[in-house]
């Protein structure tokens, strides 16, 4: 079964190109039973970032690369607030996917 991880973080003012760059340099392709990566800008200085995965345990065996690139993005985050620190990660295998017949171009 696939999975997915999915963690929301906020960029602090003027930081958000870096943020993005960082993403960009981090070799997602590299991690064994990646499928895609997305960075969506839910809000002015709000992102979260997606992942999809062959299954959980490569999920699993992908995190210390992950936390790898948190750790260079860290300088740049904002608190979140309410105890959750500078992400609000969640993961999991997903339960349900469908995907329209008609192909759209992102």
């Amino acid at each position: 079964m696939t999975a997915m991880n999915i963690v929301h973080m906020r960029v602090k003012p003027g930081r958000e190109q870096e943020f993005v760059a960082i993403h960009e340099a981090f070799e997602a392709e590299k991690m064994p039973g990646g499928r895609d990566f997305w960075v969506v800008k839910t809000g002015e200085r709000d992102f979260c970032v997606v992942a999809w995965w062959d299954g959980l345990s490569d999920l699993v065996a992908a995190r210390a690369a992950m936390i790898a690139n948190l750790d260079r993005l860290r300088p740049l985050l904002e608190d979140l607030g309410g105890g959750r620190g500078v992400t609000e990660p969640w993961s999991g295998e997903v339960a349900m996917h469908r995907r329209p017949q008609a192909s759209h171009e992102l």
